[in-house]
């Protein structure tokens, strides 16, 4: 498994090897032991998977606010999702900036999301769905987000959205969370 740092501080790209054969293929999700040399949460409490069966669905910016902060590791399971991340820290030397990527079950790479950072995916294809693992259990009392097209982080979307919750279409803007 090779574990990249992206431009987010703290963000690692999780490129897996994939292996194949005529019964189809296997690929090696995680690895105590590259978490560890990394220095990487090796820890999860919670997983869960979402389904997005409509092309054009936006899910997000979401993360939890502290105390009940979170650590994710990410990763798209089927379909194809443009995944998009906001440094949230007021601290850190990336706060406001956001990052993109494609995931998808072809390349099955994941995203490390420490805490601080919102997450959020737009749907490229039908049948979508994510397996999230996540370092602190759910908390209703903590969940919270930013709004997705904030201008002030001026995320450029491949597209715009066909589905987003009421939920994620009236999260507070960057620094008034």
């Amino acid at each position: 498994m090779e574990i990249i740092p992206a431009r987010l501080e703290g963000v690692s790209i999780l490129k897996p090897e994939k292996r194949g054969d005529e019964r189809g293929y296997l690929v090696r999700t995680h690895c105590l032991e590259a978490f560890q040399e990394a220095g990487l949460n090796d820890r999860w409490v919670q997983s869960s998977i979402t389904s997005s069966p409509v092309k054009g669905t936006l899910r997000g910016m979401h993360f939890q606010s502290a105390p009940c902060g979170e650590i994710k590791l990410i990763r798209c399971i089927s379909g194809v999702v443009w995944d998009c991340l906001v440094d949230h820290r007021r601290d850190s030397p990336t706060f406001g900036q956001w990052e993109s990527f494609e995931l998808n079950e072809e390349n099955s790479h994941a995203l490390y999301v420490p805490e601080g950072i919102a997450h959020g995916f737009l749907t490229l294809s039908t049948d979508v769905r994510m397996l999230y693992f996540m370092s602190a259990p759910y908390s209703a009392a903590h969940a919270t987000g930013l709004r997705w097209d904030d201008p002030r982080i001026g995320i450029d979307w491949p597209d715009q959205p066909v589905v987003i919750s009421s939920r994620d279409a009236s999260w507070p803007l960057l620094g008034e969370s």
